[in-house]
């Protein structure tokens, strides 16, 4: 019955009134005739400030939103850039591959990269990496793929792979060439942001190497330290972080996979999401001048 009278002066009552006004808003917008996005995305935002949910809840429930309107080819891996096996690969030649990348799953090729025979996942192979016995085949550990067009939305994704209990699928074209492969990972850091696993960079490390031209380099690392690091002459005037830096060579915020080239460098974007970039591989084109010169 006390719902019936008007909110009282008293602070709990205003705070109960406030918050039970703002869920019947949301009822109207939700049950309302037409559905306004942005309306939406203003209530929680208005949410937010008032503190019902913390940023981080709030950059979910965007991410949530977001998810519902990306399609595959927006986060998956380009088919340049995915770490595939050949069916004829040797055992000594699977286990650089698989130390190298960090991956758990591989798509395992045909001729090409547009005939994928299967998943091979790496925990398959442990036992022959110790006994190493003759005549190892990789066709014996295949398990389907799973093949799904670049058009499909990753809400839908998600609860394929829920259901399915799958974590990769590969992503073909119109045409029914592979265009690249995606994972559950790649969705879920859409709505959570990055999710660090044993393989990722570690929080106090910023630069990686890991041969003599390739590099791991944290986004957040300053221009300045990368050019101490790598002898390197990249202007720090206008930006003060290195994914600021290439983010502006782009001229927008790319998306995982893409690359592009500054001076000695290409850098490509290994780990992002639809607010920033996280990882950066950093391939050396040339060494600096002074080594050079001798």
């Amino acid at each position: 019955m006390a719902d019936d009278n008007p909110p009282s002066s008293n602070g709990n009552h205003t705070a109960h009134g406030g918050i039970r006004g703002w869920f019947e808003r949301i009822g109207t917008v939700l049950s309302g005739e037409p559905r306004d996005r942005e309306e939406l995305l203003e209530l929680l935002r208005d949410a937010q400030k008032r503190n019902l949910f913390d940023a981080d809840a709030q950059a979910m429930l965007e991410g949530v939103l977001a998810v519902a309107d990306m399609q595959v080819r927006d986060v998956m891996v380009p088919r340049s850039q995915m770490a595939v096996i050949e069916r004829d690969t040797t055992l000594e030649e699977v286990l650089p591959l698989i130390i190298e990348s960090g991956h758990s799953r591989f798509p395992v090729i045909g001729d090409s990269r547009d005939e994928v025979l299967g998943i091979v996942l790496a925990k398959d192979l442990l036992r022959y990496w110790v006994e190493k016995p003759a005549g190892f085949n990789i066709r014996e550990y295949l398990r389907p793929a799973t093949f799904i067009p670049e058009s499909k939305r990753l809400n839908v994704l998600l609860k394929e792979f829920r259901a399915s209990r799958n974590h990769m699928a590969v992503v073909v074209d119109e045409y029914g060439g592979v265009a690249g492969l995606v994972t559950i990972e790649d969705v879920l850091e859409q709505i959570v942001g990055e999710i660090d696993d044993e393989h990722d960079i570690e929080e106090e490390t910023e630069i990686i190497r890991h041969n003599e031209t390739r590099y791991t380099v944290k986004a957040l690392t300053m221009v300045e330290d990368f050019n101490k690091y790598f002898g390197a002459d990249l202007s720090d005037e206008e930006f003060d972080t290195i994914g600021g830096l290439v983010m502006h060579a782009f001229g927008r915020l790319p998306r995982r996979g893409e690359s592009i080239e500054m001076g000695r460098f290409r850098f490509r974007v290994t780990r992002a999401d639809n607010r920033r970039i996280h990882l950066l591989e950093i391939t050396v084109l040339s060494p600096p001048p002074s080594r050079a010169a001798d």
